[in-house]
């Protein structure tokens, strides 16, 4: 395309029509995205986003409807043409990638007859011209053995796989403009790096104006040229990248990066700034600024609806006061959030509990053949050998790619899985495999949150009954006292007690995880488990829980395992830090100390691929080829070597690593390089262009 812009979007609104009623989810939003740029959208869920976005490729649902606006596309205004025109747009000069990868491919049809399809379809092409092409376009996003790629059916493939097959759609065409509707949200942080990588390259060498929508804001901040943000409809700051994050001029933009730990911060130096309240409801806008409700510098003038100021050289701010802002007369950070003083250390705490030697293995099914052959049933060694202990009043922080056992961990200390081998003790209490051989004080110890609350609530059960239900029957009180005991748990994390009547369809997803935390804490436990809790939340809801985790730790003096594939996350409220790897424990420490080198190998490429709040930082790129293996595999020696990028050979492959102890800390990492060599090649992994990482 010959134009500046490749899409131009012109005060656009969409509106959404239900029960006879219109409420407006997109109003008068203003949208340039140029050739070879990526220009990122973020805010939280239900900014609009994604309305956005389908409104650009005419693809609103049936009550979704463009009441206003320009679309301007190669020259032609989108809204204006017929749908057998948009047809030939679709996929060919515009393509998108869906969040979920899953539901994006056909699960019975092979991978490479799916791709096939689009290229008959815009390209004309045919026969052997058609097989070849397939071929390359997978080897074109770099995966190995493309042929047997395009002969598998999606449910063969891992999800970094589909998303690379999925890009590899996108591309097939060489379309003017692709969207990527958080396109890594699903994956792990290695994969995920490994994806940012493949995206920058292709659309570096293709020259494509891209427009990524997320609300990763570690992601944007790595990929993007530049950035608008997006809040309840409106777009409220667009700016180059850099200086975004540099100076954000919005007190909304600001108050979603002070919700996001950086690399290596922890609870101990910063806290997190959550933005106070919650998105409005499109059939109960604010007057005036649509932020004014949560925003700390709201005044009088901000009942008066602002316009999109022009905040400098090629940046706009949709509020009243981005001059004083910009002239550093008054700063627009949220307020510290209610108990963040609370804080607190624990010395010489005393062992909650003990884990030594722990084994989780399944049998897996043989098909006929190996019956009639006569083999054994493959063992999966979920968790293969894991000792760690897990103090009273300290958050132990477990971290792994997708597959390396942590939830597998988490469901056998609380009895969903039956361990195999080795022993865990609660206090002087040696915890039995199997859930129905533990007593109702083993039971009331141990609590586990898990990843969605919406899949643990009972959607028919209100959230009073929901508290009071583990209450009355572990602490055996009555109704009465139940009752107040719920309306203290709802205050506790920081809800009205008016939420007891509540049904889990009626709550935000941050509410829900609130309540679920409240649960947990119920019955008064002694230990809580904590599986991937704020990965599926926005970053203002996450850094409530996140403080919220701290406080009530605090307050109770509970132990807690947090499990996550975020480091950053983990940095910010573990205690202490442990890396797993194929069901093994790579690499144990202070949390402090792991972020410093001498690193495990597997740390330092965990490290690498976190990506940085800050668009000007440095970090060191170390990639890690394939996914992690099956843990149905024999992998001898280190079970890290078929990856590990500083492999040393025959000693990686036939002798099991040494556990060794980092001078002066309390830090244990399972390798054959000693401390000294790793010193001596290892340098900090990463550093801010402000080198203070400090939210305060």
């Amino acid at each position: 395309m010959s134009q500046e812009f490749v899409l131009e979007i012109d005060d656009l609104t969409v509106n959404y029509h239900q029960n006879g009623e219109s409420h407006p989810a997109v109003r008068h939003v203003n949208l340039k995205i140029p050739a070879g740029k990526t220009c990122g959208l973020v805010g939280e869920s239900g900014s609009g986003k994604t309305t956005l976005a389908l409104a650009i490729i005419g693809q609103l649902p049936e009550e979704g409807k463009i009441e206003h606006g320009h679309i301007n596309f190669g020259g032609r205004d989108l809204l204006t043409l017929p749908e057998n025109q948009m047809r030939k747009i679709w996929g060919s000069t515009i393509a998108m990638v869906p969040q979920e990868t899953q539901a994006a491919l056909n699960p019975s049809i092979k991978v490479g007859e799916q791709l096939a399809e689009i290229l008959r379809r815009h390209l004309d092409l045919s026969g052997k011209d058609v097989d070849r092409r397939v071929v390359e376009l997978l080897e074109m996003v770099r995966l190995g053995d493309p042929e047997r790629v395009a002969r598998s059916y999606p449910h063969e493939l891992s999800g970094g796989m589909i998303q690379r097959v999925l890009t590899a759609m996108s591309l097939s065409t060489e379309p003017d403009l692709i969207l990527l509707d958080e396109p890594t949200n699903s994956l792990d942080v290695t994969t995920q790096a490994t994806m940012l990588d493949l995206y920058r390259d292709l659309i570096k060498e293709r020259d494509n104006a891209v427009l990524y929508i997320t609300h990763n804001l570690g992601v944007v901040a790595q990929i993007t040229d530049r950035l608008s943000v997006m809040y309840a409809g409106e777009l409220v700051e667009d700016a180059p990248t850099a200086r975004l994050y540099k100076q954000p001029l919005h007190p909304y933009t600001k108050g979603l990066i002070d919700s996001i730990p950086k690399l290596g911060q922890n609870k101990t130096d910063v806290n997190l700034r959550p933005i106070e309240g919650r998105i409005p409801s499109l059939t109960d806008l604010p007057e005036g600024c649509i932020f004014r409700p949560r925003c700390p510098l709201a005044i009088e003038k901000c009942f008066k609806y602002p316009s999109l100021y022009e905040s400098g050289k090629d940046r706009v701010s949709r509020c009243h006061r981005w001059e004083e802002i910009k002239a550093g007369e008054i700063e627009a950070k949220q307020p510290l959030p209610k108990g963040a003083e609370g804080q607190m250390s624990i010395e010489n705490a005393e062992t909650v509990l003990s884990i030594n030697d722990l084994k989780v293995y399944f049998s897996e099914g043989r098909s006929l053949i190996n019956i009639l052959k006569g083999k054994h049933k493959p063992k999966i060694k979920a968790v293969n050998g894991v000792t760690m202990d897990i103090p009273r009043g300290k958050t132990l922080g477990l971290v792994g790619e997708s597959g390396s056992g942590k939830t597998t961990l988490a469901r056998a200390i609380v009895g969903l899985d039956n361990y195999t081998g080795g022993e865990m003790v609660l206090f002087d209490l040696e915890l039995p495999p199997k859930l129905k051989k533990r007593s109702e004080d083993m039971l009331c110890c141990l609590q586990i949150i898990f990843q969605d609350p919406q899949e643990t609530l009972n959607p028919y059960m209100s959230v009073g009954e929901a508290l009071r239900r583990p209450i009355m029957m572990h602490r055996e009180v009555s109704r009465e006292e139940a009752d107040q005991k719920v309306a203290d748990l709802l205050n506790a994390v920081h809800l009205s007690p008016e939420f007891a009547d509540r049904l889990p369809n009626e709550m935000s997803g941050g509410e829900k995880q609130r309540v679920a935390l409240a649960r947990a804490f119920a019955p008064n436990p002694n230990l809580l488990i904590s599986d991937e809790p704020v990965s599926s939340l926005d970053v203002s809801v996450q850094a409530s829980i996140l403080n919220l985790f701290d406080e009530l730790q605090a307050k109770n003096k509970i132990a807690n395992l947090f499990i996550s594939h975020d480091l950053a996350v983990v940095g910010y409220l573990a205690d202490i830090v442990a890396v797993i790897y194929l069901g093994q424990l790579m690499e144990i420490g202070p949390v402090k100390s792991i972020f410093e080198p001498p690193h495990h190998p597997y740390t330092e490429a965990l490290l690498s691929a976190v990506p940085l709040i800050d668009p000007e930082a440095e970090q060191k790129v170390i990639r890690l080829p394939g996914d992690v293996p099956s843990p149905s595999e024999e992998i001898t020696g280190c079970p890290f070597h078929t990856r590990c990028p500083r492999f040393l050979g025959d000693i990686c492959v036939e002798e099991t690593p040494p556990w060794r102890e980092v001078e002066g800390t309390d830090k244990r990492y399972f390798c054959h390089i000693p401390q000294e060599e790793l010193i001596e090649d290892q340098e900090r992994l990463f550093k801010f262009s402000d080198d203070e990482g400090d939210n305060e």
